[in-house]
């Protein structure tokens, strides 16, 4: 089936998408964001309001060149994919809290992690896709480890997230010099003599590791929902597209997310499931997972609400860190 659907996606459809996405990169980094500014929220809920209409845009074009069953494939992994991104904008605010980055700096860190997420996420599909080719059985060890992350997400400690001790950050610090302060929106600086790292380029590392991470579980999640890798690999690309400007609509309001981590660990769960089954007499519908996915999301989200209404105060250093963040936009407006 997938040798199928990718031999039928002419080679000048993924050449003039991959032109598209790299022709509103550059206009994001030359025109509008030419100049290091902080984003406002008003500014960044604009720009998500033109992704999503992008990625809707694209939606009913795939459904009408490639059907219906398409169009409801794409749809469904572009909500899977941006409600777990939601993961990667939780641990974006604990990198820029720990690592003290600059409000007007931060749009540069996410603008180029997402740019290299972009290809490493492209090596990563054309991977699993071969791998789910030729190798079928490989599409059980895919379901498993989604069931084990959806689980392991009842568990996790989000206290314990320390971008210092990552890995990416103790190898460039021992490969490299570091300056002891930012210089400015720069990531390397010569000083006396030497090329010296930023912490800057740090973060970036950081951002780029969370990444790699977090696709190691949303990838194998999307082959679950469909094994074309034109759907995949654009639905991928618009959630990840649209992540930046995500990041700043809802810095401010993230405490509030309470239950969406559990809400994630059930969708992962289901997914799992899904994939085990996809071969069998039990197959379960575009239709039902669409239906699933958001339901579990907006129960989540109302449960979060409530608690946070009830449970004012932080709990922990993570939501304490994003409640200090939350303050620094206020005051900034």
């Amino acid at each position: 089936m997938l040798a199928a659907t990718t031999a039928s996606i002419p080679v000048s459809w993924w050449v003039i998408f991959n032109g598209f996405v790299l022709f509103m990169l550059a206009l994001d980094l030359g025109v509008f964001n030419r100049k290091a500014h902080v984003v406002k929220v008003k500014e960044a809920l604009g720009w998500t309001a033109v992704w999503i209409a992008l990625a809707m845009a694209f939606n009913v074009w795939v459904g009408w060149k490639l059907g219906g069953q398409a169009g409801k494939e794409f749809l469904a992994g572009y909500v899977l994919e941006k409600s777990l991104s939601v993961d990667n904008v939780f641990v974006f605010a604990v990198i820029f809290s720990f690592f003290k980055v600059p409000r007007e700096y931060q749009h540069k860190v996410l603008f180029w992690g997402i740019f290299g997420a972009l290809a490493l996420r492209a090596g990563m599909i054309a991977g699993g896709a071969a791998l789910i080719t030729n190798f079928s059985w490989i599409i059980y060890i895919f379901a498993a480890l989604l069931v084990f992350t959806g689980i392991k997400m009842f568990f996790h400690d989000e206290d314990s997230v320390d971008p210092g001790k990552s890995i990416a950050v103790r190898l460039l610090k021992r490969t490299m010099p570091m300056t002891e302060g930012y210089r400015g929106g720069h990531f390397m600086v010569v000083e006396n003599g030497r090329r010296m790292a930023t912490p800057l380029l740090a973060v970036l590392l950081c951002v780029e590791v969370t990444d790699v991470i977090f696709a190691v579980d949303s990838i194998p999640a999307i082959f679950a929902i469909t094994t074309d890798t034109f759907i995949v690999y654009t639905s991928n690309v618009f959630a990840i597209l649209g992540l930046r400007s995500l990041y700043f609509a809802i810095a401010g309001i993230l405490p509030y997310f309470h239950f969406l981590k559990y809400g994630l660990g059930v969708i992962l769960v289901f997914v799992g499931v899904k994939m085990s089954l996809a071969h069998s007499a039990w197959k379960i519908d575009t239709n039902v997972s669409l239906g699933v996915i958001g339901g579990v999301l907006a129960i989540s989200t109302i449960a979060s609400v409530i608690h946070r209404k009830l449970h004012p105060l932080p709990e922990s250093p993570l939501e304490a860190a994003l409640e200090e963040h939350s303050e620094e936009v206020k005051e900034e407006k």
